[in-house]
């Protein structure tokens, strides 16, 4: 693979800029291996920054739910009266 490539699936992957360089750097002293080691961390990061977001979007369903349920309580003692 070319390095310009390289670098463009790293952009496009949200690597930050100094792990691209140091990846990229790798790859072109052809040391694949500490390359593909560092990517494999870089998905880690991203990973672990998936499983937090999946938190913070269970965290804000679950405060819909008490909204949608606050409001349908309010909605019935209006329409009780």
């Amino acid at each position: 693979m070319d390095q310009d490539k390289l670098k463009k699936i790293l952009s496009d992957t949200g690597c930050r800029k100094e792990e691209a360089e140091s990846i990229i750097k790798a790859y072109g002293c052809g040391e694949i291996k500490e390359a593909l080691h560092k990517t494999r961390k870089d998905r880690c990061r991203l990973m672990d920054e998936l499983h937090e977001n999946g938190r913070k979007i269970d965290r804000i369903d679950f405060l819909i739910r008490i909204m949608e349920k606050e409001i349908k309580q309010t909605e019935n003692v209006k329409g009780a009266l």
